[in-house]
């Protein structure tokens, strides 16, 4: 199976021959996979080097000017690094565009901290109206970015090395899609998180819900799945913990409620390993989560 970044190469090389209104911004950063396409439209496919800053405010610009800019780096460089121009180039001057990161909490531990951005989503989710998409399988990844290239607003959309192993329906207007029905609490897991999600909950009498879009938040559909009574959910999220604990409880706010949000520890790991070990350092993989959930529901 291809990753999510080989897909998001071959899907945006297509969309750029099929709509002259895309655009191609790049910081080096998967430059090779677009050699084809920055030949075929080179006014449209735009490497800026190392410039993380520029990356973003040459996007804003060609937004400004029509263009409907695809904006690609890793996440820490494509976020954290440029935030400041995230906020004012795309925000304060409410131009729409689409920032696609690679690399997420630690997909590539040999590079270090430089190279993870576990916060990435919390620092966005600090800014007003934008769409953000954490695909969990190459194919969801491709139809999010095609939606996300047709729309006008402003979406973030945040690949992964890690994927599971079948993709779900993620079409526009989806919200949480329920994976597993039960009657002993809620489980919303984000993206890449679900298969250790359905192995950490089996056999527990749970229900389980599946995110690819996390804002805005399906408050709707996490309501319909906890009924009417006391609500206990948990959110397994392949970034910072807690992130979307907020948001959870404010779609609750009528119900009494208690809310568990796992992810990403805000402790720095620096003997990097690999993927694996990150996600058990961090209680992501079946064991850790089955501790967690189990401990915090009661099964």
């Amino acid at each position: 199976m291809d990753t999510m970044r080989d897909r998001f190469i071959s899907t945006t090389s297509q969309l750029l021959d099929e709509d002259p209104r895309l655009a191609l911004v790049l910081a080096e950063i998967s430059r090779d996979g677009f050699e084809r396409a920055a030949r075929a439209h080179p006014d449209r496919v735009i490497n800026v080097g190392i410039r993380e800053q520029l990356l973003i405010g040459a996007g804003a610009g060609m937004a400004l000017a029509g263009l409907r800019p695809i904006v690609h780096t890793f996440a820490s460089f494509l976020v954290e690094r440029p935030f400041e121009q995230v906020k004012l180039d795309f925000g304060h001057q409410g131009v729409g565009g689409v920032l696609v990161s690679a690399g997420g909490s630690y997909d590539w531990p040999a590079g270090g901290f430089t190279h993870m951005s576990p916060g990435d989503v919390t620092l966005m989710d600090t800014l007003d109206d934008w769409t953000i998409h954490v695909p969990g399988h190459p194919d969801e990844a491709e139809e999010l970015l095609r939606q996300a290239a047709a729309e006008d607003g402003r979406v973030y959309v945040r690949l992964s090395l890690q994927s599971n192993r079948r993709a779900r329906p993620v079409g526009a207007g989806t919200g949480f899609i329920t994976v597993r029905e039960g009657k002993g609490g809620v489980v919303i897991a984000v993206g890449p998180m679900l298969d250790n999600v359905l192995a950490a909950t089996d056999g527990l009498d749970v229900t389980v819900l599946y995110a690819t879009t996390v804002r805005p938040f399906d408050g709707v559909g996490l309501r319909r799945a906890v009924g009417g009574g006391a609500a206990e959910v948990v959110i397994v999220e392949p970034y910072l913990a807690g992130t979307s604990t907020a948001v959870a409880n404010d779609a609750l706010i009528e119900l009494p409620h208690r809310v568990l949000g796992l992810g990403v520890g805000r402790a720095e790991l620096r003997k990097y390993g690999e993927i694996d070990e990150h996600l058990t350092a961090h209680g992501l993989d079946p064991r850790g989560l089955r501790e967690r959930i189990g401990a915090f529901l009661g099964g």
